[in-house]
């Protein structure tokens, strides 16, 4: 009799599976087809649009949007939200380029204390100082949330106000020039023809993709979003699961920095300034729920894609700035819309 129900139960799980995968396939292909259509619409309105050079400048563009939000869905899968991202990447930036500055590397160069060769040298340290950094603060919201229970949006909205304090601190408010060229290769290289912050996304995907996909805590950050009682009744550390996606946040708002530090050729003190709304929209247009539990990183991907490619085809069509935002906003309403619809 056991085996009987458990045979005249497979099929409806099989079919149960089925189908929420196919939804998934339907749901991505949505947004690709969104994407395929905004293209379009583009190239027949400008000439320029699909050149390659108007492409690289758009995956330049779209790189630093990419790898902020690849690390706001792991904090949106599991019901939280991160506002502190543009701050994070301002500091982390700052730190980066105050370590390797050209000038400071002159002064020590007439000083006799600092060798040509620790400019290349110092490079290393000062990446790994630039994502310290943004992990450091990432635990931080990580602590507030995941140990102290405060909730997501005040605390990471207080980081952000701190993060940039702390910014204008370090750098008294100036910015940080003269940065040397095997820095600046980081944001503004190539290799074969592809630009490195775009490298630098595809490495990042990858990583996040097998993490979320094939391992355990992947599927426990999703298990936390849908449920999270259900998840720490089934055994689950819920609150090293969250503390966690801040902590993956952060790193990547750290390498944004670095990417956006590179690619300006300088360390600003307002860097960053707006990103984090950015970063959200990319993951809600790419089909992640604000409540947590669904959603995808190609479709982030997507999303991050759909922002630049707008900005870039009403730049090329001469539509102003304000209008830009208008539709931005209009865009992540109509997107947070059809996730309530669709629940």
């Amino acid at each position: 009799m056991k085996n009987r129900a458990f045979t005249g139960q497979a099929p409806e799980t099989t079919h149960f599976s089925i189908a929420r995968h196919l939804g998934t396939v339907v749901r991505t292909l949505g947004i690709a087809g969104v994407f395929i259509v905004i293209c379009a619409f583009f190239s027949v309105s400008n000439d320029v649009f699909l050149t390659w050079d108007n492409w690289v400048n758009l995956l330049r563009q779209s790189a630093i949007n990419a790898v902020l939000a690849l690390g706001a869905t792991y904090v949106i899968l599991a019901g939280g939200i991160d506002l502190s991202v543009g701050s994070v990447m301002a500091i982390s930036g700052m730190v980066a380029g105050s370590l390797i500055t050209t000038s400071s590397m002159q002064a020590g160069f007439i000083a006799g204390v600092v060798s040509p060769g620790s400019v290349l040298h110092s490079i290393p340290a000062a990446i790994f100082a630039g994502l310290a950094t943004g992990i450091v603060l990432g635990a931080v919201n990580g602590l507030l949330v995941a140990r102290l229970r405060l909730p997501p949006f005040v605390t990471t909205l207080g980081m952000l106000s701190m993060a940039r304090g702390m910014t204008l601190i370090y750098s008294d408010g100036r910015p940080v020039s003269d940065l040397p060229d095997a820095f600046v290769w980081i944001g503004a290289g190539s290799v074969g023809g592809i630009p490195v912050p775009v490298l630098i996304v595809a490495a990042v995907f990858a990583v996040a993709w097998v993490v979320l996909r094939y391992t355990p805590y992947g599927r426990y950050v999703y298990a936390v979003g849908g449920s999270e009682r259900a998840a720490k009744t089934s055994g689950v550390s819920t609150r090293t699961v969250i503390a966690l996606t801040y902590v993956i946040s952060g790193a990547l708002a750290g390498m944004a920095g670095l990417i956006l530090t590179a690619r300006t050729t300088a360390a600003l003190p307002q860097a960053g300034v707006g990103y984090e709304l950015d970063a959200i929209a990319a993951v809600v247009i790419g089909g992640t729920s604000l409540s947590g539990g669904r959603g995808t990183l190609f479709g982030t991907l997507v999303g991050a894609l759909i922002i630049a490619t707008i900005n870039n085809g009403m730049d090329l069509m001469g539509v102003s700035s304000y209008y830009q935002q208008l539709l931005k906003g209009a865009i992540i309403v109509l997107a947070v819309a059809v996730d309530r619809l669709r629940k």
